[in-house]
Formats: C-alpha cells, sequence, structure tokens
C-alpha cells in the first residue's frame, strides 16, 4: 500500500482553512448523535517515528467533550501483560457505546516492531495478523466504528523531525532509540509497514494512509476521513450483518434429552476414596502449572440448582488460592453492557501459570439472552463464531480450556428448589427468576443442545457432567480437569 500510495493533493491555505474549520463544527455536532446512538468508536493512530501522531490527536480531541473521549499511548507491553494473551490490552481500551477511543500507536507497532526484531516468526506473524482481523472484524460487526490511520513520512522528513527534535533540550526526550534506529533502517521498515498494512486492509476496518508531512494538511485528512466514516455509521446502524460459516474442528455433541442419568452415582466411600486421590493429583499439578507457566481457564455452565457451586469448590480445594480466581459471572453491570459482550471475559483473564473458573461465561449470549431479548437474532446467531474465534485466541497462546455443561433432570430440580425454599440457610440460592427460568426449560435446552453442537471445538470441548448425584459430577469434573493437564504439561 505504500509503495503504491498516491499522495493527495494539498489544498491551497485558505481552502485547507476553511474545511479544516467545516470538518471541526461537523465533528462537534456528530458527538452528540454518536452519544444518542450509543456508537463506539475506536481511532487507530499509526505510523512513522515523529510522525506526528500525538500532535494531531491533541487538536482533533479539542473538538470533542472531554466526557467523550480517552487517549492512550500504547508503549511495549509491560511483563505482566505478555502474561496474558496478545490482544488483552488492546480489547480492555475498546470504548463504551457513545464514545471515542483513541490509541496512539497500538497493535500494529506492536507486530511490526517484533517481526523487525526478529522476535516473530513467520508463522508467528501470520497468527497474529489473522488474530488482528478477527479483533477488529468482531468490533465492526458489534457496532463499532474501527478508523485506522497511517502517518506517512519520508525518510528525509523524518531525519530533519528527528535532528529538529534533538537540538532542543525541552523536546529532545520525546525522540526514542527505536525512531532513530526506524531512520537509520528506513527502507527495511518500509518493507514491514507495506505488507503489514496489505494484510490487514479490510472492507470493515480499511487502512487510511495519511500524508504527514504538513501538521495542519494530516490532520484534516484525519478529520474528514473521521466525519465520514460516523456518518457513515450513523446512517448503516440498523443493517444486519452476515453470518460466517462455522469452519472450526468441532467434536459431536449428545442432545441433552440423549444423557444417561439414573446410572451415573456414587457410593459415600468411593467419593472420599477419589476425591483425596484426584485432589492430590491435582495440587501437584497447579505446581506444574506455575512453574511451565501454562494458562488455564475453566467455564461452567448448567441449569440452576445443578450444582456447579460445589463442583467449583471441589476444584479450587486442591489449589494454591495465589494461583486461581473464580468470577462469578452475572447481569452486567451498565459499563460492561456499553461494550462489545466479550469485554468483560477478556478483562478476566488469567495470567500464564494461573487458573480461571468462570461460573457461568460468555455462553449467556446464546441462552439467557438469546431467549429474553436482551440482544437481536442477528447479533445470538453470530456469537457461536465469535466464541469459538475466542477460545481459539485461547487455545493460541497456550491456555488449556475445558467447558462444563452441568446437568440434571427437572424433577431433581424441583426438589432441590424445594429444599432452598425450607432451609433457611439455603434460601439466598433461590430467586423468583430461577422460578421464572424452570417455565421455560424446554426452549432453553433446545438453546443448549445448538450451543453445545456448535462451539464444543477440539481445542475448548464441552463436557457433560450427570449431576443428579453430585458426588459423581465433582469426581467426573476433577478427573477431566486432571486429564486435560497432565496432557498440557506432559
Amino acid at each position: 500500500m505504500l509503495k503504491n500510495w498516491i499522495k493527495p493533493s494539498r489544498p491551497q491555505q485558505d481552502e485547507l482553512k476553511a474545511r479544516l474549520k467545516t470538518a471541526q463544527e461537523k465533528l462537534e455536532t456528530q458527538q452528540m448523535l454518536l452519544k444518542d446512538k450509543k456508537l463506539p468508536v475506536l481511532v487507530l493512530i499509526e505510523g512513522w517515528g515523529a510522525a506526528g501522531k500525538g500532535s494531531a490527536i491533541g487538536q482533533i480531541i479539542r473538538h470533542i467533550d472531554p466526557r467523550f473521549f480517552k487517549v492512550f499511548s500504547m508503549n511495549a507491553p509491560t511483563m505482566e501483560e505478555r502474561r496474558k494473551p496478545f490482544l488483552t490490552r488492546y480489547f480492555e481500551k475498546i470504548p463504551e457505546a457513545g464514545k471515542f477511543t483513541f490509541l496512539d500507536s497500538g497493535w500494529m507497532d506492536e507486530i511490526t516492531r517484533e517481526r523487525l526484531n526478529g522476535v516473530l516468526t513467520d508463522q508467528g506473524y501470520a497468527q497474529r495478523v489473522d488474530s488482528v482481523k478477527r479483533f477488529e472484524r468482531q468490533l465492526t460487526d458489534n457496532g463499532y466504528l474501527v478508523l485506522k490511520f497511517f502517518f506517512q513520512i519520508s525518510r528525509k522528513e523524518q531525519a530533519g523531525r528527528i535532528d529538529a527534535l534533538m537540538d532542543d533540550k525541552d523536546t529532545a526526550w520525546r525522540v526514542s532509540r527505536g525512531d532513530v534506529w526506524q531512520n537509520a533502517h528506513y527502507d527495511r521498515c518500509l518493507e514491514v509497514f507495506d505488507r503489514y498494512l496489505e494484510d490487514t486492509n479490510t472492507p470493515s476496518a480499511p487502512w487510511y494512509i495519511v500524508d504527514a508531512k504538513n501538521k495542519k494538511f494530516a490532520e484534516l485528512q484525519v478529520m474528514e476521513t473521521l466525519c465520514t466514516g460516523i456518518e457513515t455509521a450513523l446512517h448503516n446502524e440498523s443493517l444486519a450483518v452476515p453470518l460466517l460459516q462455522n469452519v472450526f474442528p468441532l467434536i459431536k455433541m449428545p442432545k441433552l434429552s440423549e444423557v444417561s442419568l439414573a446410572d451415573k452415582t456414587l457410593s459415600d466411600g468411593e467419593y472420599k476414596e477419589q476425591l483425596k486421590k484426584l485432589q492430590g493429583k491435582l495440587r501437584m499439578l497447579h505446581n506444574r502449572l506455575y512453574r511451565k507457566r501454562v494458562p488455564v481457564v475453566i467455564v461452567y455452565e448448567g441449569w440452576d440448582a445443578a450444582g456447579k457451586g460445589g463442583n467449583i469448590k471441589r476444584l479450587t480445594g486442591a489449589m494454591d488460592p495465589r494461583g486461581f480466581e473464580v468470577h462469578p459471572v452475572a447481569s452486567p453491570e451498565p459499563h460492561e453492557k456499553a461494550r462489545h459482550y466479550l469485554w468483560r471475559f477478556w478483562t478476566n483473564l488469567p495470567k500464564d501459570g494461573h487458573v480461571a473458573i468462570f461460573d457461568r461465561s460468555w455462553y449467556g449470549r446464546v441462552m439467557v439472552e438469546r431467549l429474553e431479548g436482551f440482544c437481536s437474532e442477528n447479533d445470538w446467531q453470530r456469537a457461536y463464531y465469535e466464541m469459538n474465534e475466542f477460545e481459539q485466541e485461547l487455545h493460541n497462546w497456550g491456555a488449556v480450556v475445558l467447558k462444563f455443561w452441568v446437568q440434571i433432570d427437572k424433577d431433581t430440580q424441583l426438589q432441590r428448589f424445594t429444599d432452598r425454599q425450607n432451609i433457611p440457610s439455603k434460601q439466598w440460592k433461590l430467586t423468583d427468576e430461577d422460578w421464572r427460568n424452570r417455565e421455560k426449560w424446554d426452549v432453553y435446552e433446545a438453546a443448549v443442545d445448538e450451543m453445545l453442537q456448535k462451539t464444543s471445538t477440539t481445542y475448548a470441548p464441552w463436557h457433560i457432567l450427570e449431576s443428579v448425584d453430585k458426588k459423581y459430577a465433582r469426581i467426573k469434573a476433577l478427573k477431566i480437569v486432571v486429564e486435560a493437564l497432565e496432557e498440557a504439561l506432559n
């Protein structure tokens, strides 16, 4: 793209000034429409060192209410950030509905820097590019406007700017060693930048190359593109997103009605013996997980009163409390609801060597949100693919991903509801919503069957825990976790 780029004609000073004023006034009006329509806007500014990226952001935000935007300068990832999936720190920064986020450099800078430093192999680079394209497409599919700008200057222009900054002791700090290296290896950097722009230029999130030689002209190019993008997004807000074909390697799952429950029992003696043995193994494996920096993500879904809590308690009882965290997932808070539905899960992923257990999860999108009308049909139909992608990111990162559906029948649930109602210490566990959900058992079961069929992948499989006998379900879960961790560690 950079090699074939045709530099735009710069308007005369009077025209530039007039157009810039028009764009500024338009943006001031659009920000209120954007707030009313709950349109989130993510603006990524990439480009050469000393190309004026930060200055351009500073000029643009002058025309936006400070309550409606955030600016982040994305430096090289810290050691703590490197212990999580590559995309985590970018997913954390996505804006709320009706607001802007401006990133001064981002995922392009990180990928190309590692490519130039020889950190990323060809395979690693291809995997990162695929991750970025999925990330950007998921955002745009879920109503985000993603605008990506690359600030282009010549080698001579960059050298002149670096020298000018270095000559003044008050601005010399703005020149990094990376900027100087970049200018000295301009042609090599150009090759890597050009390849990346070509690889990640998509219809839903295209690249806009900005002639950054003149700062006012650079500001105009960004402002006009930003205004046009917002206008188009507001006009197209109600359009449905095409569904992608499920291309992930799936494991065939039985329907819940086909799962036998009556014969899945354990005696108290067998339970105690196996519990002690399996928890001892898990305790040792948890130490090895930390030493080998293997992350683990475990998901629990199931019927109300199926025994998820007790099951989780037997897992965590064998682990060092410093190495795991349980996330009980309820209805999203307002700040969570205002973002991509996966945001609150991306922000709760474990560090490598740690375990995250989700008591309910992102699968609420295709169950309660689907059946209660909290999202559109297009949203939940699209979610199967998006969740498979999310889990593939975790797998590629090196995580062990296990998903449990805790299964009981209607009679068992009724008995447990009644027990909870009659025992004061357990009454807090039973809510009116539990009774309402019970009335929709059949439609929930159909939704769960579809979920299991479409999201049980070879890298993140579903396991059904027969839990009429809670002891049986607990031992089965422990066995599955132990076997999965032994395989990953060996």
